[in-house]
């Protein structure tokens, strides 16, 4: 479980610090024999504050009782 928090500690500090990504995706609008039309759309990815908040004191509770567990 120890590992388990510390990735879920990892985690929620890059949602704190990231706040999400983005990428650009291409997309096909028409395709007719030899002619081919794409586009390219840019999307995002975001996720709220907390998140990444509950996603670190989760982290931190659960090394936290680890230690208490192990003593």
């Amino acid at each position: 479980m120890k590992i388990f928090g510390i990735i879920l500690i990892a985690a929620g500090i890059l949602m704190l610090v990231l706040k999400g990504f983005s990428f650009t995706q291409e997309k096909k609008v028409v395709d007719i024999g030899p002619i081919e039309i794409n586009a390219k759309e840019k999307k995002t990815i975001a996720w709220p504050t907390y998140a990444g908040i509950i996603a670190l004191v989760a982290g931190v509770a659960l090394v936290a009782l680890d230690k208490k567990k192990a003593s």
